[in-house]
């Protein structure tokens, strides 16, 4: 008996240890509230990250897991936005632009059709972007500077900024 609790005991472990470590890495990311990300953007002035999820949603896991969860998307997050995380799905009250919604009608509002979608807004909650699905975390990083440098402000396509860094020539438009 002890020799098969012992394997039972020992697979257990490594399973709620394994479980446990996206917790903890995407914990020191700190997600905010919806009027609480307001509050904090408006007296802090760095534009908001909304993080838009639903919880059957595998691309939300695995954004949290593989995106959220790296050191340097955390580091840059935690200087440059303010991050929010809105359940598609609640009715969670959320005031926006003077008026109060339900996160879901929240959600909504933004044009939100699938997730996880990413929702930019200025730091007095303009609405900047949406952008749906899942993305890669060097891509992410690369859409974070593109928003937090103020290139899409200036009008700089994305793939002209992208160009830019790795010293190649930004393509001319054809029509």
């Amino acid at each position: 008996m002890k020799r098969v609790l012992l394997p039972v005991a020992v697979l257990l472990s490594s399973l709620l240890l394994s479980s446990a470590r996206p917790a903890e890495s995407s914990g020191s990311l700190a997600w905010r509230s919806w009027d609480a990300g307001l509050r904090e953007a408006g007296a802090s002035g760095r534009p908001i990250l909304v993080d838009i999820y639903t919880d059957w949603c595998g691309w939300c896991r695995r954004m949290d897991a593989d995106v959220y969860s790296r050191a340097d998307v955390q580091d840059y997050l935690s200087r440059r936005f303010v991050t929010i995380k809105l359940d598609a799905e609640s009715s969670r009250s959320a005031g926006y632009m003077g008026r109060t919604y339900t996160s879901r009608s929240l959600a909504s509002a933004f044009g939100v059709t699938g997730y996880p979608t990413t929702v930019f807004l200025r730091p007095g909650g303009e609405h900047l972007v949406n952008v749906p699905g899942y993305v890669k975390s060097d891509r992410f990083l690369l859409l974070l500077r593109y928003i937090s440098e103020g290139h899409l402000d200036r009008g700089v396509p994305f793939e002209d900024f992208r160009k830019s860094l790795t010293g190649s020539r930004p393509s001319k438009k054809s029509k």
